[in-house]
C-alpha cells in the first residue's frame, strides 16, 4: 500500500480482481492519482450489531428521494456515508429530519 494512503487518521482501501480503491484524506493523493475529490463523511455511531438489517438503507433512501449519490464504506463496527461537498447542507437536511447528526 502506498504510504500516502495510510497516513491518515481515517481511510479505507478495497481490492478486488479489477481495481484498488483507496479512500483517504484528499490532501495526502499525490497529483497525477486518479481521484474524485470533495466529499465528505457521516459516520453511523457503533458499534452497530451484525443482526442489525436496513441500517445503511434507512440512510441511504432518503438520500437517494433527494436525488443525492451516496459512497458507503462499511467497516466491522459501523457504517460511514460520504456525500459530495457540494450536497452536504441538503444531506444534512434530509438525514436530519429523522437521526441526529
Amino acid at each position: 500500500m502506498p504510504s500516502w494512503a495510510t497516513d491518515n487518521s481515517f481511510f479505507s482501501i478495497s481490492k478486488t480482481d479489477d481495481e484498488l480503491s483507496i479512500v483517504c484524506s484528499e490532501n495526502k493523493v499525490p497529483n497525477g492519482i486518479k481521484s474524485e475529490k470533495n466529499w465528505r463523511a457521516f459516520k453511523v455511531i457503533g458499534p452497530l450489531d451484525f443482526s442489525l438489517t436496513g441500517i445503511l438503507a434507512s440512510l441511504a433512501n432518503p438520500l437517494a428521494e433527494a436525488k443525492i449519490s451516496i459512497f458507503a464504506i462499511s467497516t466491522f463496527d459501523t457504517d460511514y456515508l460520504l456525500v459530495k461537498n457540494d450536497n452536504l447542507e441538503k444531506a444534512v437536511k434530509v438525514l436530519s429530519t429523522f437521526c441526529n447528526i
